[in-house]
């Protein structure tokens, strides 16, 4: 999951990835539904991830979709540190 934060979260969005395939987005909102994206990643212990910039180009993409080719890499880097975080490896295609 991938979300801005301030003093509040102004905006969120989860990706799911099921090791096939490009993430999806799952989830994006702003402001209440950011807010409540981010404590649900919380209460499922799901690593949340602080990239403004990658945030505002998500959020642009439509719910259930594939991110584009251009985030790949962005994405990857985030999907790497989250399976890190747990002490696991991505699963291979």
């Amino acid at each position: 999951m991938s979300t801005v934060k301030r003093k509040h979260v102004d905006v969120a969005v989860a990706l799911h990835w099921e090791g096939n395939g490009a993430p999806r987005v799952t989830a994006k909102g702003r402001g209440e539904t950011a807010a409540h994206i981010l404590q649900l990643a919380q209460q499922h212990d799901i690593p949340v991830e602080h990239e403004r910039e990658l945030v505002e180009l998500l959020v642009l993409v439509d719910l259930d979709r594939e991110i584009p080719q251009s985030l790949y890499v962005a994405v990857a880097e985030i999907i790497a540190f989250a399976y890190s975080l747990k002490g696991k490896l991505p699963p291979v295609p």
